[in-house]
């Protein structure tokens, strides 16, 4: 069973601040280096200031780092840069969206707290490996500032939505909107009756929540609340430190969208389009695509496998398409029974995986380049958009005359695959998902208060 609480939530005073578009950022993963101080330069009170990203490495400086931003966030606050709300409530949160489709959509959820649980419990489950050394760059934030920044992305099965029904249906509080780089808006409401807060709790008391992105900051919850619990002796259930942010979204919710991650390989040597196809032969059936241009190649390529996915509504047609810019040529793959059986081994949720066929199949068995070699001498780029990453392989393949670029393009990993990895307690490949639009950091986020209660109820 889920806990889940109302919380006293953080969020920016435009009247101080300015434009809140200027101070949000994306979650701290999807930053790169180079547009830090893009970020910085927008507005002195942007997010990235507190939830500071790339750690530079250890010693006194780093150390000053985290302080720094602890520091800030107390000023802020006693400024009212940033205001803490007097009553716990919970937030309802849309997202309105362009899907790469063209539909116009919207993504509705909302913001609370939640219950930390061991993943071994299976109340919160995961479906992505997390790596040490990015939880204690995040640990250490989070002790140092008492707060947690970001919210977890999750979601919750609830087929007549009506946990989203019970908020919605409610007088609300606007807190604020923004709009991101993509045109995205991004609104966010505040709900406070308690008698629709405890509702919506016992509403989550038969269910599990599904991470779909924050897995390293849910894990780095667990790890504060071990290293409070180890200082204190004990903790309460009903402590700040037992409790992370979470945004929690109806997997049935129309506007949930999961978009593909397709995979620009850079070949070590020179490949042409014949090699490739006896490569690809003994496990695929190859069918060439014909276009006018490289644009309308990959809108049919795409638009055939989108078809063909439509399909196959209980599990994933395993269609792949692939492009080799040099060449100008397209083909879409279609799973082979050889291929099928040479996953025979692997869990049948995981089987089910266009990324474990991509990884298994096309980069193990056909081209012989297993994870290892394509981390350690990146080979492999991730791209959500299509059209970037066409432009990106033309551009390799122009610029590289060592290597050659093989766009694999995907059809998106499915919800319900992810619930399915996740109930039997199995890992997705890297970049297996992209829940798209990212929650934007700096919204609204928590304080850790020493010595106060969270409402749950038993």
């Amino acid at each position: 069973m889920a806990f889940i609480a109302p919380l006293r939530g953080v969020h920016f005073n435009p009247q101080k601040v300015g434009k809140l578009d200027e101070v949000v950022t994306p979650p701290y993963d999807v930053i790169s280096t180079n547009v830090i101080d893009s970020y910085r330069d927008r507005n002195p009170y942007n997010m990235i200031r507190l939830d500071i990203v790339k750690n530079p490495g250890a010693g006194d400086a780093s150390a000053a780092r985290y302080q720094e931003a602890a520091d800030l966030f107390q000023q802020w606050l006693d400024e009212e840069a940033l205001v803490r709300d007097s009553e716990p409530g919970m937030y309802i949160y849309h997202t309105e969206y362009s899907h790469p489709s063209g539909k116009r959509l919207t993504r509705k959820g909302f913001v609370a707290l939640v219950g930390l649980a061991e993943f071994a419990e299976g109340v919160v489950k995961p479906h992505e490996q997390t790596f040490d050394t990015v939880i204690a760059d995040r640990l250490r934030l989070t002790a140092v500032c008492k707060a947690q920044f970001s919210q977890i992305f999750s979601l919750y099965s609830d087929p007549h939505n009506e946990v989203m029904t019970l908020l919605e249906q409610q007088e609300r509080e606007a807190i604020g909107s923004v709009t991101d780089a993509d045109g995205c808006v991004h609104s966010l409401w505040r709900v406070i009756n308690p008698d629709v807060i405890k509702d919506v709790q016992r509403q989550f008391l038969d269910k599990s929540l599904y991470i779909a992105d924050g897995h390293h900051r849910y894990t780095t919850a667990l790890a504060y609340r071990k290293m409070v619990r180890e200082a204190a002796g004990s903790l309460p259930a009903n402590s700040p430190a037992n409790h992370i942010i979470m945004y929690l979204c109806p997997m049935e919710d129309p506007g949930l969208s999961v978009l593909p991650t397709h995979r620009l390989l850079r070949w070590p040597g020179k490949m042409e389009t014949a090699e490739l196809l006896s490569r690809l032969d003994r496990y695929f059936h190859c069918e060439e695509i014909t276009g006018s241009n490289r644009e309308a190649l990959m809108k049919e390529v795409l638009a055939r496998m989108d078809a063909l996915e439509r399909q196959s509504p209980e599990k994933s047609s395993s269609t792949f398409g692939v492009y080799h810019p040099a060449e100008d040529r397209c083909f879409l793959l279609s799973l082979k029974q050889e291929a099928r059986d040479v996953l025979a081994g692997r869990p049948e949720p995981l089987r089910e995986l266009d990324v474990v066929v991509l990884s298994d199949i096309i980069m193990d068995k056909a081209l012989g380049l297993d994870h290892h070699r394509c981390e350690q001498e990146n080979l492999v780029g991730y791209y959500s958009n299509a059209d970037e990453a066409l432009v990106m392989a033309v551009k390799e393949s122009m610029a590289d005359n060592q290597s050659t670029s093989l766009l694999f393009v995907m059809n998106p990993t499915r919800v319900g695959q992810v619930r399915n990895v996740a109930d039997h307690k199995l890992i997705m490949p890297h970049k297996s998902t992209y829940f798209y639009p990212k929650i934007m950091t700096g919204l609204l986020f928590n304080q850790l208060v020493d010595g106060e209660e969270i409402d749950r109820i038993a």
